[in-house]
């Protein structure tokens, strides 16, 4: 088993660009209904993950902003409160699930820093359930 085989693939997850708007983020968190996204630089490197508390606090601690002018704050000038730490698509297994412990995903990264997808924590329960069972 390698962690490729938990892979759920940068083509079928959300993700938002750096650059991006409040307003963008918001948005892609409400069609997805995710509490939380990664966050990639322009060179489509992993650089943190944005949730729905980071919005919040953001809005919370910016005088004036509201859901009227979201689109004039850019993903990164908000503070982000977790960091899910990523994984290489070469590293152990082990390596994948200590972090899954503490992650609902590990974001997955090539030898280039490159975000490639990402594990959920649930296909990996579900692959160690039916494990156990069978």
């Amino acid at each position: 088993m390698e962690i490729s085989d938990f892979l759920f693939p940068k083509d079928k997850v959300a993700y938002i660009i750096s650059t991006a708007t409040m307003q963008e983020a918001m948005e892609m968190l409400e069609h997805n209904q995710y509490t939380a996204i990664p966050v990639i630089d322009e060179e489509e490197k992993y650089v943190g993950t944005l949730s729905e508390g980071d919005l919040f606090w953001k809005m919370k601690k910016t005088p004036g902003l509201s859901f009227q002018n979201l689109d004039t704050v850019k993903v990164h000038e908000i503070k982000r409160r977790i960091y899910n730490e990523s994984v290489s698509i070469n590293a152990l297994l082990e390596d994948m699930l200590v972090l899954a412990a503490d992650q609902n995903f590990v974001p997955v990264v090539d030898r280039n820093q490159i975000f490639i997808g990402i594990i959920r924590r649930k296909d990996i329960i579900e692959f160690y359930t039916s494990s156990i069972t069978d």
